[in-house]
């Protein structure tokens, strides 16, 4: 499998460009999307899976135009959006019921043995007869994630996948991602959360203002950063100055206070040790130091 998109771009009425001139090519496997809000991969995920035309570019799958292949292109996609909803009078089975007859499952058999195999792998089997639209947020999401791979998708597209979820319902989603690599399909994940890329994905593309910033590797992308991650370990008064200072990227409780990791080409005036850098020290040093981009600090 093979997506090809070329000098793609698009601008709103507003005059606003939400994509600008954005070349990429995703071949199989599981490719992460990162980016701040507003970066732009909401409107690059809604062109890819038909819900957007572009205004300009092209854009390729498996030789299949986007513009005059919609109907081909759209059968071959699995899709989660970040805004989500079921609806009102359907329980959590008859709703992935009916989103694997659109998914093309046609034998009520192998349907109905498919739904129940879907809702034991996100962890709601027991909640089958429960009206969808009244399950909890994360439960809804997991929802969401089984109605976008029910129908065996050749691409599977999910925008900000683990927004709601719990750290143990994060790892089961980021499992079921890793049981469906061993296909030929491409798994495309957007998201602003660093360690859903970090964990699942050994290429990505960061977007900035609808522009691709990187493409590569993530551990290409940490190697950048290494002489410029830090471990301070500060009291309260110490902690304001190096937010002040420095770009935070966590702070931990300590029996002398506190422990932060920050961001920097070196430190001045305060005591720290070097550490190594992870893809969320990455993210944060080639936004503020290559593209010259403020991350606020709220740690």
């Amino acid at each position: 499998m093979k997506i090809s998109i070329k000098n793609l771009y698009k601008e709103y009425t507003s005059g606003v460009r939400a994509l600008d001139s954005v070349d990429l090519e995703i071949e199989s496997g599981m490719f992460g999307l990162l980016g701040p809000n507003g970066a732009g991969k909401t409107t690059l995920m809604r062109i890819l899976v038909t819900l957007m035309k572009p205004s300009g570019g092209s854009v390729t799958v498996e030789g299949y135009d986007l513009q005059r292949d919609r109907g081909k292109i759209r059968a071959m996609i699995g899709y989660l959006p970040q805004d989500f909803s079921t609806f009102s009078k359907l329980t959590t089975a008859e709703f992935l019921d009916y989103a694997a007859r659109l998914a093309g499952v046609k034998n009520r058999s192998k349907r109905n043995q498919a739904v129940d195999s879907m809702l034991e792998n996100v962890g709601l089997y027991e909640a089958r007869d429960r009206q969808a639209n009244k399950l909890s947020g994360g439960m809804k999401r997991r929802l969401g994630i089984a109605q976008a791979v029910i129908g065996d998708p050749k691409i599977l597209v999910v925008d900000e996948p683990t927004i709601g979820l719990d750290p143990e319902e994060r790892l089961r989603f980021r499992n079921l991602l890793a049981d469906m690599t061993g296909r030929d399909i491409i798994i495309i994940l957007s998201t602003h959360i660093v360690g859903d890329i970090s964990s699942t994905c050994n290429d990505m593309a960061l977007l900035n203002h609808g522009k691709l910033a990187y493409r590569g590797a993530p551990d290409n992308l940490v190697d950048q950063v290494r002489g410029h991650s830090w471990l301070i370990e500060a009291d309260d008064a110490g902690l304001d100055r190096i937010k002040e200072n420095y770009s935070v990227i966590s702070t931990v409780p300590s029996a002398r206070g506190w422990e932060v990791q920050v961001i920097a080409e070196s430190l001045d005036g305060f005591k720290g040790k070097p550490i190594e850098p992870n893809l969320e020290h990455a993210y944060v040093y080639f936004l503020e130091h290559t593209l010259g981009e403020r991350i606020q600090n709220n740690q």
